[in-house]
This record gives C-alpha cells, sequence and structure tokens, in this order.
C-alpha cells in the first residue's frame, strides 16, 4: 500500500508474539495484493480496467468496502469520493507531474460517486460514466489496521499497536501507561504540535506534507478536492479519533477537504470522533470533544475506551 507496517505488542512469550505478529504482517500483504493500484493482478485494478464495459463481480470484502465509502461520500456530501482517482492517476508526485488544464477538466468529467452502481445484493459493481476509475488509498489502510487488531485480539493480545503510515490502532494501554501518539508538525521537520495519550481507540493523519510537489510556489500533494481535481488548499493536517481505522481514515480525508469550519461542524454531529486540524496558517482547531485547545508539544488530551476523549 506504499506504506511502512509495524506492530508493537505484548504478549505471554516470544513464540505467541512472533505468530501474531505474522498474522498482521500476512493480513497486510493480503489486502495489498487485492487492494492495490500498483498490482496488475488486483482485485481493485481489476475493477478499473473493466467496470466502466460491464458489471465486474467483487469480493464480499470489496463490496463491504465500497458500501462504506458511499456512505461517507454521502454524508460528506462528496467531499470523500473514491472516483477522485479518475484525476489522481495523472499526478505523479515523485516526478512532479501534474495534468494540464485539458487533462484536468476531462478527467474531473469522470469524478462523481453517484456514478458508482453498486449492486450490493449481486455484488457488482459497474461505472456509469467513462474514464472512472476508483481508488482506496484513502481507506484500505484504516481497513487494513482495523482487521489486523481483530486478529491479535482473537489471539488474545491486550495490548498492541499497530500503524500503517498515518493510521494507527492503539489496543489497550502500553502497559500501565497510555500509548502516546505525536501529531507531527506539517511545516517543521521533526516537530510536534501535539501529543495524545491514547488507550482504545484508532487516529489518522492526513498531511499535505506526505506526498507532494512544489512549483512557483504552490504545493501540490495527494490530498484532492475532488470538485475541482486540485489539491485542497485551506488546511496542513488533519488527524481524527475514532473507534474504528475505516472511519478515522475516511473522514481524515474528508475534513481535509471541506476545511476547519465545515469540516469541524460535521465531526461535532458524530458520535465518538474527534478531531485536531491545522489549517493553511498554522493555527489549530478542535472538535467539541476535545473541551479545550490541544497545546504544542503538550500531553493534553486523552481519549479513554470508546474514543471518549477528555483534556
Amino acid at each position: 500500500m506504499g506504506t511502512a507496517i509495524t506492530a508493537e505488542l505484548w504478549a505471554d512469550s516470544a513464540a505467541q508474539a512472533q505468530e501474531a505478529l505474522g498474522l498482521v504482517m500476512d493480513e497486510m500483504h493480503r489486502i495489498d495484493r487485492c487492494m492495490s493500484p500498483h498490482r496488475p493482478d488486483s482485485e481493485l485494478s481489476r475493477i478499473n480496467r473493466e467496470a466502466a464495459q460491464h458489471p465486474v463481480a467483487l469480493s464480499p470484502e470489496m463490496v463491504r468496502l465500497i458500501d462504506r465509502a458511499l456512505t461517507f461520500s454521502a454524508l460528506s456530501e462528496g467531499a470523500f469520493d473514491i472516483s477522485f482517482a479518475s484525476v489522481g492517476q495523472h499526478y505523479n508526485y515523485r516526478t512532479g507531474q501534474a495534468p494540464d488544464a485539458a487533462t484536468l477538466a476531462q478527467a474531473r468529467a469522470a469524478i462523481g460517486w453517484r456514478g458508482l452502481l453498486l449492486d450490493r445484493a449481486a455484488g457488482t459493481l459497474r461505472f456509469a460514466r467513462p474514464g472512472m476509475r476508483i481508488d482506496l488509498g484513502g481507506f484500505a489502510k484504516g481497513h487494513a489496521v482495523d482487521n489486523a487488531i481483530a486478529l491479535l485480539r482473537a489471539q488474545g493480545i491486550r495490548h498492541a499497536m499497530v500503524s500503517a503510515g498515518g493510521d494507527s490502532h492503539v489496543l489497550g494501554d502500553r502497559r500501565g501507561r497510555p500509548w502516546s501518539v505525536a501529531i507531527r508538525d506539517p511545516r517543521r521537520e521533526g516537530g510536534v504540535v501535539a501529543v495524545l495519550p491514547l488507550e482504545d481507540v484508532s487516529i489518522s493523519t492526513s498531511g499535505d506534507y506526505e506526498r507532494f510537489f512544489e512549483r512557483d510556489g504552490v504545493r501540490h500533494h495527494h490530498l484532492l478536492d475532488p470538485r475541482t481535481g486540485e489539491s485542497a488548499r485551506s488546511v496542513r493536517s488533519v488527524t481524527i479519533l475514532a473507534p474504528d481505522g475505516l472511519t478515522c481514515e475516511a473522514l481524515s480525508k474528508t475534513v481535509f477537504v471541506l476545511g476547519p469550519a465545515r469540516g469541524l461542524a460535521l465531526i461535532d454531529t458524530l458520535p465518538e470522533v474527534d478531531a485536531v486540524v491545522i489549517d493553511a496558517e498554522g493555527a489549530m482547531h478542535v472538535s467539541q470533544g476535545l473541551a479545550q485547545p490541544l497545546t504544542a508539544g503538550a500531553s493534553a488530551a486523552a481519549a479513554t475506551s470508546r474514543g471518549d476523549h477528555t483534556p
């Protein structure tokens, strides 16, 4: 999935620990084989090749993921939209490539979550528009972390942390003290804007510093606004706290596109979800569940079980 996977856990024996870690990594590789846009034999690649021509049969897992993606698209009024890939495929952040105006306009016309025709009963997906593509990059890592935590629980593990890039889930505590998860400073290498002491919660951070290039003083990053096909500009980073990683990852992208005011207004309607937003000027904003602003580098917010965050 184009990111580093890490896991830390406590077990009754070294053998149990190695078995549990092996299960986590096997699951990560399985999801990568299924959902990677870079593997021509993945289920995702097959969907993108064929779904504009005919309904494509999906695995039950893919049906559930796309169904959840459409739910988040409706909730966000299109700010979250996995069909952004129609434009996203034309960016290359390693080489500094962006689509020209004509390419952008043509690809943007293919974006639109309502054009993803999911037949839940039949287990198929068809694209309503030519040129449509989907990408689960804003979604699959949270799903992978959720699955890994479920596997660890089934193995009797009670204290663990699994991370896939900016997506993490902490299981239990860190043997008597909370897990400490830092929110990095989006503009200062190695800097931290807050440290969150967490237990039994998922956390996801989306930032404009993850994959980007700059041209003529403008930062082009991978967090695209589906309405424009260009990088969202009002936010530098969004961190979401929620009970599960799928929700965290989808909402971190949603709030990034919506911006601080609309994004936090949405978060404040959702139970067991909180957010920390660093806007385009570097100012910090927090959801109502974090009763007071976080101070730089301080453990100013705690998340207890079920994502109930208190300062």
